[in-house]
C-alpha cells in the first residue's frame, strides 16, 4: 500500500491542487467504481457513462481548488459526474421518432424533474451538504445505509442520523 492510499478524500484533493497525480490516481481508483454504478443507473450507454466519468476526474484535476473543503469530497465528485453525464446527454443527437409514436415520460425521470426543479428541489438545495448527500445516495441513488456509509467515508449510524434530521427539515419545508 503506498502512501496515498492511507490518505483520506480531502488530502488527497490538497495534493491534486499542488500537481500530485499519485493523488488522483488514488483518488480515481476510490471513487470510479462507485460514480460508474450510480452513473449507469440514470444512463443505459456504457459509452456515455465512461465518459462522463472520465470529465468528471478531468474536472477533479483542473478544479480541485473550488473544493470549500465543507461536506464530503464524494458528494462534491458526484455533483461534477452527474453534471457531466447530462452535459453528454444534452450534446447527443436527438432520433426522429416517427410521427405516430408518442413519447411517455417516464414516473422516474418526472420525480427527478420535480426534485430537480420543483419546492422539493429547493428545499434539497437548503440542506447542508453533508444532509443533501445522504438523502442524494439513499432516497435518489438507492444505496442502503451500508452502501451510502461507504460511500461517504461515514458510519452507518451516522447515515441514519443524517437521515431522520434531513427528513425533519424538509418536513418544515415543505408543510
Amino acid at each position: 500500500m503506498s502512501e496515498h492510499e492511507s490518505w483520506t478524500d480531502a488530502r488527497l484533493l490538497e495534493a491534486v491542487t499542488d500537481g500530485d497525480r499519485r493523488a488522483l490516481e488514488v483518488l480515481y481508483a476510490r471513487h470510479a467504481p462507485w460514480l460508474v454504478i450510480r452513473l449507469t443507473r440514470r444512463c443505459a450507454d456504457p459509452a456515455l457513462v465512461d465518459e462522463a466519468v472520465q470529465d468528471t476526474f478531468v474536472a477533479v484535476w483542473r478544479t480541485a481548488r473550488t473544493w470549500k473543503g465543507k461536506g464530503e469530497v464524494a458528494a462534491w465528485i458526484w455533483g461534477i459526474g452527474i453534471r457531466r453525464l447530462l452535459d453528454q446527454l444534452r450534446r447527443r443527437p436527438a432520433v426522429p421518432l416517427p410521427a405516430y409514436e408518442q413519447v411517455m415520460v417516464s414516473a422516474e425521470e418526472q420525480v427527478l424533474l420535480g426534485i430537480e426543479y420543483g419546492e422539493l428541489g429547493q428545499a434539497m438545495g437548503r440542506l447542508s451538504p453533508e444532509l443533501r448527500a445522504v438523502v442524494q445516495a439513499t432516497v435518489l441513488d438507492g444505496l442502503t445505509t451500508r452502501e451510502a456509509g461507504r460511500l461517504l467515508g461515514i458510519p452507518a449510524g451516522t447515515v441514519k442520523t443524517r437521515m431522520m434530521r434531513a427528513k425533519a427539515l424538509l418536513r418544515e419545508e415543505l408543510v
